[in-house]
Formats: C-alpha cells, structure tokens, sequence
C-alpha cells in the first residue's frame, strides 16, 4: 500500500520503517468479547478460589468434568471397509474419492476429563442449543459417566465446569445432577 503510494518498491519501504525509523509491525490481540469490571472481579475472585481448592485437595483437577461446544464441518466418512467389494482377479481397481469439506457445519458438544473424552453429541442441523435440549444431553452424559467413569458416581465426586455457562444450562444441571454430585456452573474457565 505505501509501496504504491510512493512508487518505491516494498523492500526499500520495509528498510526505512524498520530500520532508519526504528517501527515494527504489530499485530493487535484478539479479544473475544469486553468484559466489564464487575466480570472481571468475578473471573479473578473464581481463579483464586480454584487454586485455593487446588492446593487443598490435590486430585481436585482430576475431578473436574469441562464441557465445551464447537463448530466444525460435517464430513461423509466413506471407509476403507465400507467401499470394499468381491472382485475377481481381471477386474479393475476400484476408486475411492478423498473427503472434502462440507459446506454444512454442526456443532459439536464435548465432555472430558483429565482423562479424555467422556460424552460427545453432535447438535442436530437446524436445532439450536435451548435448555430442553441441554437438559437431554445432560440425561446421556449421566448414564455415560455411570458406565465410562463409575468413580464419580458417588455425590460429591466431581465438578462439571461450563464454558460460558447461561441460566438455564444451571438450572437444567441442578434437575439432573441435584443430589447425585456437586456441580459447578460457572461463566469462566479454569484457565485465563
């Protein structure tokens, strides 16, 4: 752009900025959204009291439970075993096309622990995240956790940590996990 603007090549324009005039170039961080002060507090006073926990109870990160929602592209997993035929010698090869990527994109909801992967459920196209649906997915990660993680069956066991957690995903935890285990709906995350 100054290159053009000065009908000087971009090399010489590079050298008197950076070199001659000292600048650089420097790119502005991305912010994802504007807190306030009071979510700020809110976000401080919550770190302070997961270190505190922390260093109280040292399999405490162990016992947390963070779901997270992502978007991604919708693939047709066409496999090697799927596409396979009975061919007889003389016929010819059989050809298999590449994935590409999808013009449609879904959102992905995920559970995992310290361990891995605990539940993952795929939002259904054209169904948005309410809290009925919320509440659904909360049923199938209970029985999921039952089977996958039977150590947090007892009450008390574990903590589920929301990202951007709303109101009614709060309340929907309560339904579900009430009496069964302590829970967490927090705003913020774990990590700044």
């Amino acid at each position: 752009m100054m290159a053009h603007e000065f009908g000087d090549n971009r090399e010489t324009i590079r050298q008197i900025l950076v070199e001659d005039l000292g600048k650089r170039k420097v790119a502005s961080r991305f912010v994802p959204r504007s807190l306030s002060d009071e979510q700020r507090h809110e976000r401080v006073q919550y770190a302070k009291d997961v270190i505190k926990t922390a260093r109280r109870n040292k399999n405490f990160l162990n016992s947390i439970v963070v779901e997270d929602e992502t978007w991604c592209f919708r693939y047709d997993p066409t496999t090697k075993r799927r596409s396979a035929e009975w061919k007889s010698p003389a016929s010819p090869k059989g050809k298999r096309v590449c994935l590409q990527k999808s013009k449609v994109k879904t959102v992905l909801v995920c559970f995992y622990d310290s361990k891995g992967i605990i539940h993952h459920e795929f939002v259904p196209e054209g169904k948005t995240v309410t809290g009925s649906f919320y509440l659904s997915v909360l049923q199938r990660l209970w029985k999921r956790i039952r089977r996958v993680r039977p150590e947090y069956s007892a009450p008390g066991r574990w903590l589920l940590l929301h990202d951007n957690a709303t109101g009614s995903r709060g309340s929907c935890c309560t339904r579900i996990f009430g009496p069964k285990t302590s829970v967490r709906a927090q705003s913020s995350t774990l990590l700044p």
